[in-house]
């Protein structure tokens, strides 16, 4: 018992540790409670079997998206092809516009367009995860749909299709792009930089002569006496141009070999189409299912049924 000051009198003591709930929160707690102990109903399945029309619509789609990235990075591609364009053609105009400009712009440019090709190199790589994809839908679910039964259907795309979109990877190697960018555009810009290089080493100040032996002598030493950049020699500014050009044909031809990208227009001669084969590898690996037969040999024996029933 405790003595009240203000009323005078006792009262019962009370625990100070003791928590006076409302009796409002304890409802609500109640309500909670027994609305946890309601049995939960199973989620939905996602039906994995679709119409034959909502299966036709669904593909329309995820074609037209799968078309729409790699437009998206082919004009990537393009862009980058124009960078080294336009700096080749400003680094010439302004080379060749005195005979005071200096000739090592043009190596610098070099440069600058051998990083323009590594850039574009990287990009094709992605552009031809999605242009693998839209090969892969052309041959394996349009082309038997419009070609009246001549072209037997295909069951192995949508698989790979599937796997390709639970792990997206690089279809073709770094060297491939590479390969195939310098064929398409650059190998002929790099030329051009080298006989411009060459051309300005002999025209500037003014023209070397040459009209004998002992002039083709004299020639020689006067062009790798103007091709000297600071303390760099010019015999050494000259090995390091060739061995730089060298490297640049034999990795162009090289890798002539590597056919590895589906989205490219090949000779049938030489036709050597295989998309599938990456997604193909992946799958037996990581999924364990057979790895297919090739996609080029296939489409081989399926175009020359084609053609023998059509003689």
């Amino acid at each position: 018992m405790k003595n009240d000051v203000r009323t005078g009198t006792q009262t019962a003591d009370e625990d100070i540790h003791t928590t006076n709930v409302p009796e409002s929160f304890k409802a609500f707690a109640e309500e909670v409670r027994r609305r946890n102990q309601k049995p939960r109903t199973a989620p939905v399945s996602i039906p994995q079997k679709l119409q034959p029309a909502e299966f036709n619509t669904a593909m329309v789609h995820f074609y037209r998206g799968e078309i729409q990235r790699s437009n998206i990075w082919r004009n990537r591609l393009d862009a980058t092809t124009n960078w080294a364009v336009i700096t080749a053609g400003a680094t010439l105009s302004f080379v060749f516009s005195s005979p005071d400009n200096p000739h090592f712009a043009i190596p610098i440019n070099t440069i600058l367009v051998s990083i323009f090709l590594f850039m574009e190199a990287r990009r094709y790589r992605y552009y031809e995860v999605w242009a693998n994809r839209v090969r892969v839908l052309e041959t394996g679910y349009f082309a038997p749909m419009l070609s009246h039964r001549t072209i037997p259907p295909d069951k192995e795309w949508a698989d790979h299709i599937s796997a390709d979109l639970i792990a997206p990877h690089f279809t073709i190697s770094e060297w491939e792009a590479i390969g195939r960018r310098l064929r398409a555009n650059y190998l002929w810009i790099f030329i051009l930089l080298a006989l411009s290089w060459a051309l300005k080493i002999y025209i500037h100040p003014s023209p070397i002569p040459l009209a004998s032996a002992m002039d083709r002598e004299r020639f020689w030493e006067i062009f790798l006496s103007r091709a000297q950049v600071g303390l760099a020699p010019g015999w050494f500014v000259v090995t390091v141009g060739a061995v730089f050009n060298f490297t640049i044909f034999f990795v162009a031809f090289s890798t002539l070999k590597l056919r590895d990208a589906s989205s490219e227009v090949l000779p049938l001669e030489s036709f050597e189409w295989h998309p599938f084969k990456q997604v193909s590898e992946w799958a037996g690996s990581s999924l364990g299912r057979k790895s297919p037969i090739r996609r080029s040999k296939k489409a081989r024996q399926r175009m020359r049924s084609v053609h023998r029933s059509e003689g």
